[in-house]
């Protein structure tokens, strides 16, 4: 069963996102000002996508329900419990692609195929996934990387505590370490 944390991490792991609470009990996400998801207290999941990717989703969950604005297929809705982790993560992703600056879309694509060992100076150590969730924020070197704490990077969707250390590491190394 997915969660408002897990919709939470996965939305605010992407660049540029912003949570804030529009009324008790109603959870938005936003890219530059657009919303690309939402939670009500329905605990109906709410993705801003394109018509296409919105027929998918309905046609993979049959709780789903399109999203209109007057005749315009605007997304869909479907209750969070309905919805496993890796197609809620996959689906934020796309609404995000969708509303999102096309400079983000660019960084956020290129850290797609980053690869461990060859994104600036972040260690090989740490993986494919935390490379890639680093990079897809924008960070690509170890000083980038001192601007933050452990907990900010933990709550990044694919760093984990194995990722964390090795940065501790290698910033240790370096003469440099975590923010806070």
């Amino acid at each position: 069963m997915t969660s408002l944390a897990q919709l939470r991490k996965t939305a605010l792991s992407l660049p540029g996102t912003a949570e804030e609470t529009v009324r008790p009990g109603v959870i938005t996400f936003t890219v530059r000002g657009k919303r690309f998801a939402s939670l009500g207290q329905d605990k109906r999941v709410q993705l801003h996508l394109p018509a296409t990717e919105a027929d998918e989703v309905l046609a993979a969950h049959p709780t789903a329900e399109r999203l209109t604005r007057g005749t315009t297929s605007i997304g869909v809705r479907v209750p969070v419990g309905d919805i496993n982790g890796r197609q809620l993560n996959h689906w934020v992703r796309r609404a995000w692609l969708a509303r999102a600056p096309k400079q983000l879309v660019a960084q956020a694509e290129a850290a797609d195929t980053a690869a461990a060992g060859a994104v600036g100076d972040l260690p090989k150590g740490i993986g494919n996934p935390a490379t890639r969730a680093l990079a897809n924020v924008g960070v690509t070197t170890l000083a980038q990387v001192s601007e933050l704490s452990e907990a900010e990077l933990l709550a990044m969707h694919g760093v984990g505590p194995k990722a964390v250390r090795l940065l501790g590491e290698a910033l240790s190394a370096a003469g440099l370490r975590h923010k806070g």
